[in-house]
């Protein structure tokens, strides 16, 4: 028989679980619910379920365009990000050189900055460059991440450093150690930030708003945020493009939930 706080421990994580899974319910049902509303509330029932919102979704949308572009974009920026977060992350956790804890301590302080007030910045930036409404304009502010370098700093500084002098005394240099030892051993934490850095990129929507003005460019929220009409707004065929955005999201974390587990503990952030 359990006791009686393993049965409180269990209904509170199934109740959290509950609350979390409730608007992901309440979305899917709204986009199969014939002139789906939010005015009634969540319902479990659905008289005549239809499939009417998705079309009507990839008719007033090139949704496999845009699709493209976020998922390009998401992609590009994770691989960057993995890139130079990696490097920073060795050259802070093993490269000694004169003022790296001020360096480190002021790189950690950008994440201090919201995104809102780097905006005007960095679309000024942008115009100057000439590259507004671009798909460049898009990733360039995402090519390196101060919490990656964190996160990833964390893993290799858990790494014992007797494996770097072994491979020190067997005439390895940084770039040998780098790709062959601290790579393959900190892979937790790479997935974690290939994840995250994937979610945040495919989520973005300020940054694409700002700097985008061509339907080609357009990235997923920025899209679905044309549903949304003036006076009135057809909900089932929104929830139908939030569903359309929810899934690879879904699909990516289920296979790689292992991986940022691992590297949540590996580097020891609570």
């Amino acid at each position: 028989m359990p006791n009686f706080r393993t049965v409180l421990r269990w209904t509170a994580v199934v109740a959290g679980a509950a609350v979390m899974l409730v608007p992901f319910l309440w979305t899917v049902i709204t986009s199969i619910t014939p002139n789906g509303s939010l005015a009634g509330g969540p319902t479990l029932v659905v008289k005549d379920p239809t499939l009417a919102a998705y079309r009507e979704l990839l008719d007033a949308l090139p949704m496999w365009r845009i699709a493209l572009n976020s998922f390009w974009i998401a992609a590009a920026s994770t691989l960057f990000q993995l890139v130079t977060g990696s490097m920073a992350a060795y050259g802070f956790a093993r490269l000694a050189f004169r003022g790296k804890g001020l360096v480190f301590g002021l790189y950690l302080a950008t994440l201090m900055v919201p995104m809102q007030v780097l905006v005007v910045p960095l679309f000024i930036e942008m115009k100057t460059l000439n590259l507004q409404d671009t798909y460049l304009s898009l990733l360039a502010p995402s090519i390196a991440s101060a919490f990656g370098v964190f996160l990833l700093r964390q893993a290799v500084e858990s790494l014992p450093r007797d494996l770097d002098e072994a491979a020190t005394i067997d005439g390895a240099g940084h770039l040998r150690i780098f790709t062959t030892i601290v790579l393959p051993l900190i892979r937790p934490a790479l997935a974690t930030v290939a994840v995250f850095a994937f979610m945040g990129s495919w989520n973005s929507f300020l940054w694409p708003l700002v700097v985008i003005r061509s339907p080609e460019f357009m990235t997923l929220p920025l899209g679905l945020s044309t549903l949304q009409g003036q006076f009135t707004t057809d909900w089932d065929v929104v929830m139908a493009g939030s569903v359309f955005s929810i899934l690879p999201i879904a699909v990516v974390y289920l296979f790689a939930q292992r991986h940022i587990i691992a590297g949540i503990a590996h580097t020891g952030i609570k």
